[in-house]
């Protein structure tokens, strides 16, 4: 028989029986039922919210997860050990390969052009682990671009390589005065002071000085372009067209040896020294132009100088005096 429960009444100061009802034992009952359910949804709710319950099928997925994450990140260090091989590939495409065929070098932007604009990754965001997921892709696309520009450079050179004899014969490189007829080399190339207005001025070529009619040779195989004198200052002049984007000038001469589109071998005499034109004296002015711009002749003496020859050259070349056109 169930023990009898008592409360303390305050009016007769006595302790009194505590009579159940139905009511009262099915109200408290529903009440303990209710309470439980309540505290069970709240209870389920925290644990379907953290990692403390999980299916067997939501473990899984969280091991491969991280499996990815570590693949990724392992990926990333590989990229970075590419970038640095492919960084080397191009420094030395640039700096020797290119160099050596006499090629313009790949600018850094078109290595690596062609990826801005819009945004590209927009279906890799809203993920946990975007930012790891779209640096990884932008470095792999990057790379990829890299590859096919590096490979047309290679394909670029193969062909130089192929063309390199022919190159090595057409190349302007050696001195069109022969050195036993040179009296001196009067001005290099760069700022001179000009004879006539005594102003300071570009010089683009360099002056050889040398008696009239002193023979001139041509520095290179090619075909003649121009022997006439229809070129404001130039006088009597010969430019010989070597192919590979290379063009020699010989100007002020007395008299021509060659005529328009002949063929000429490096060493012909192509004509004689002059001063015809805008000129103060005998002399020889020499230009050589790669891809339309002119460029110091004295890089390209290679074939008929000594290097205690080509240093006296040099240090007169540098001199900043007046130029003879």
């Amino acid at each position: 028989m169930p023990k009898a429960k008592y409360f303390y009444d305050e009016k007769s100061l006595s302790f009194r029986p505590i009579n159940n009802n139905k009511f009262t034992l099915v109200s408290g009952v529903v009440l303990f039922l209710l309470s439980s359910i309540m505290f069970g949804i709240i209870a389920l709710f925290i644990l379907l919210n953290t990692n403390a319950l999980n299916t067997p099928t939501e473990l899984v997925q969280a091991r491969e997860l991280e499996n990815f994450k570590l693949q990724y990140e392992l990926l990333n260090k590989k990229l970075e050990k590419i970038e640095e091989v492919m960084a080397n590939v191009a420094d030395r495409d640039n700096n020797l390969y290119r160099v050596y065929f006499e090629a313009s070098p790949i600018p850094e932007e078109q290595r690596k052009m062609g990826f801005g604009g819009i945004n590209r990754y927009k279906e890799l965001e809203g993920y946990e682990n975007s930012e790891l997921i779209i640096n990884t892709t932008k470095r792999l696309e990057v790379l990829t671009k890299q590859v096919v520009v590096q490979s047309r450079s290679l394909e670029e050179l193969e062909s130089l390589a192929n063309n390199k004899e022919d190159l090595l014969g057409a190349m302007p490189s050696i001195q069109p005065i022969h050195k036993n007829d040179l009296k001196k080399m009067a001005s290099g190339f760069g700022y001179r002071r000009d004879p006539f207005t005594k102003k300071r001025r570009f010089h683009r070529g360099m002056d050889f000085t040398a008696p009239r009619g002193t023979p001139v040779y041509a520095s290179g195989d090619g075909v003649v372009g121009r022997a006439d004198n229809r070129s404001a200052g130039y006088g009597k002049h010969v430019r010989i067209d070597h192919g590979f984007g290379y063009v020699s000038l010989y100007a002020h001469l007395d008299k021509y040896n060659v005529k328009r589109r002949q063929k000429v071998k490096r060493g012909d005499v192509i004509g004689f020294v002059g001063s015809t034109g805008r000129s103060v004296g005998p002399h020889l002015h020499y230009e050589i132009l790669k891809e339309g711009k002119r460029v110091n002749p004295l890089n390209y003496y290679s074939g008929n100088l000594t290097a205690e020859e080509f240093d006296i050259m040099l240090n007169l070349a540098n001199q900043e005096n007046q130029s003879m056109d």
